[in-house]
């Protein structure tokens, strides 16, 4: 019987993506284009969200969107219906984005002209964990009807974030979620995150978090 080779993808697959998600950074910041991350799972709120960003940064900052989904460009549509410039980057199945995927996205814009550009992630609490993007920073939505139990689930996600949104706060009473409890969770696995509770449908606190965005853009420019 002849020797087996072992092959382990999974770890090579990893390794080129690091090296390609670095020279996305390198690229984005000699443009001084940040790039964000934005991840949760399907339905949570992230077109919702980042629909109201457009309103809440009109005239303050550029913005560009990237969006990802397995095989729709609704909402991309929705974005562009805004004025806003965006990117459709249909992955045929795949449950993440990946470096290569991004770059190909950037390959298409003008990054340049740009003060951040937003890539809305696939719907997914897994595979965009572990999936560097080449993002600048990276945000999470947790939204009330999922529970507070997630991080519990899915601790690298809550991990690797450096903001978290508490979405559809709306709905707090007419639920058993836990903030307290949720916070407790979330900063125990990750004690440099900030949490925010917003409502995309009422637009409770999309104040906080368009002030963080602008508070990291500048960071990120050097103007602060």
């Amino acid at each position: 019987m002849g020797d087996i080779r072992l092959i382990e993808v999974k770890e090579e697959i990893l390794a080129d993506n690091i090296k390609v998600a670095a020279g996305v950074r390198e690229r984005l910041q000699k443009a001084k284009t940040m790039l964000l991350n934005l991840m949760s799972s399907p339905g949570s709120g992230k077109t919702s969200l980042i629909l109201r960003t457009v309103e809440g940064l009109k005239g303050s900052l550029r913005l560009g969107v990237i969006e990802a989904d397995i095989d729709s460009t609704v909402d991309a549509e929705k974005v562009a219906a805004r004025g806003i410039p965006a990117i459709q980057l249909r992955t045929g199945g795949f449950c993440h984005l990946d470096a290569t995927m991004v770059t190909q996205g950037i390959d298409a814009m003008a990054v340049n002209e740009f003060d951040l550009v937003i890539i809305e992630n696939v719907g997914n609490l897994v595979c965009p964990a572990e999936f560097d993007t080449g993002a600048h920073k990276n945000v999470m939505i947790l939204s009330v009807p999922e529970g507070d139990d997630k991080p519990f689930k899915y601790p690298l996600m809550f991990s690797i974030c450096d903001l978290l949104l508490v979405n559809k706060i709306d709905y707090l009473s007419l639920s058993d979620f836990d903030m307290a409890a949720l916070r407790g969770r979330v900063l125990a696995l990750n004690p440099r995150i900030t949490i925010l509770e917003v409502s995309c449908k009422t637009g409770a606190g999309i104040e906080g978090w368009i002030d963080w965005l602008k508070a990291e853009v500048a960071a990120f420019k050097g103007l602060k």
